[in-house]
């Protein structure tokens, strides 16, 4: 977490496989969530992007150095990406696909909260600036130590800084109710770099299956599963999806593998339910 930023890897072998096998720690979050990107965009070359980041990154390093407290760096940092660069948060197409896909945001310098939130992170951790994510209920954070503390932004809005108040209102209606000191301590733990891919590939599962695009629904959550073996949610929607497409023999393995992981899960009758309409209807196996 923090400053450290993983040495970028050789792109010509760069694959999901590669990704599985590393801990959180030797994830490199630009160049996953760059083979995101190349799901979709399967001629994209990430080197122009990792440059970008980095001349961001160099504009600010003369700047940044001549300050001392790191809540005036941050402020010089987000000064630059947001005011002069002119990245900010799609608020009129917030479910764009392409706001969770970092060529896009880095192209168009239009994103969504954690989309912009990695943009952010990237560019402060080469800086020496131990900025990290926030899974936040809702939309996603970011985080950085100040004098014992924390100093808590909202990348999706210029990067402003969130007081504690803020906090609590943003996280009371997913928790049901306004979360004590403990409460909001855990929740403002640093994420680590699996868990931001897989959110970003959970949004953009939620995105395809609600428009119907089931092989790219399917697609997400096969990467959820490359970088979490045997998730049951990741199983569960991608074994859906495959009904959508008449896979039938893919859906059976994975709705029935949620079934053995998950069966007291809510939705689990429901499943067992699809899963034994689809072998009533569906008599060819593919």
């Amino acid at each position: 977490m923090g400053t450290d930023v993983a040495p970028l890897p050789d792109w010509n072998m760069l694959d999901w496989s590669t990704f599985a096998t590393l801990d959180d720690d030797s994830l490199p979050l630009l160049p996953a969530a760059l083979l995101i990107a190349r799901d979709e965009y399967p001629d994209l070359d990430p080197r122009p992007y990792e440059a970008l980041v980095q001349a961001h990154a160099d504009h600010l390093r003369g700047e940044v150095a001549a300050i001392d407290a790191q809540p005036l760096k941050m402020a010089a940092i987000n000064r630059h990406l947001f005011d002069e660069l002119g990245y900010s948060g799609n608020h009129d197409e917030y479910y764009d696909p392409r706001n969770s896909y970092l060529n896009q945001v880095l192209d168009r310098r239009l994103g969504n909260p954690i989309s912009l939130a990695m943009v952010q992170m990237e560019v402060a951790r080469r800086l020496g600036i131990p900025l990290d994510g926030v899974s936040f209920p809702g939309h996603f954070l970011v985080r950085l130590p100040v004098d014992g503390g924390l100093l808590v932004m909202d990348p999706f809005n210029g990067g402003r800084p969130l007081a504690v108040e803020e906090l609590r209102e943003r996280a009371k209606p997913h928790l049901g109710e306004t979360p004590d000191d403990g409460v909001l301590a855990q929740i403002l733990s640093p994420a680590p770099h699996r868990a931001i891919l897989v959110r970003v590939l959970r949004n953009l599962h939620g995105l395809y299956a609600e428009t119907q695009q089931w092989d790219r629904a399917a697609r997400s959550a096969d990467r959820v599963l490359k970088l979490t073996p045997e998730q049951p949610e990741a199983l569960r929607d991608r074994g859906l999806a495959y009904l959508e497409l008449d896979h039938l023999s893919g859906a059976r393995h994975d709705l029935g593998r949620y079934l053995e992981l998950a069966p007291e899960a809510a939705d689990a009758d429901a499943i067992r339910e699809r899963l034994i309409d689809a072998a009533g209807t569906r008599t060819a196996l593919h």
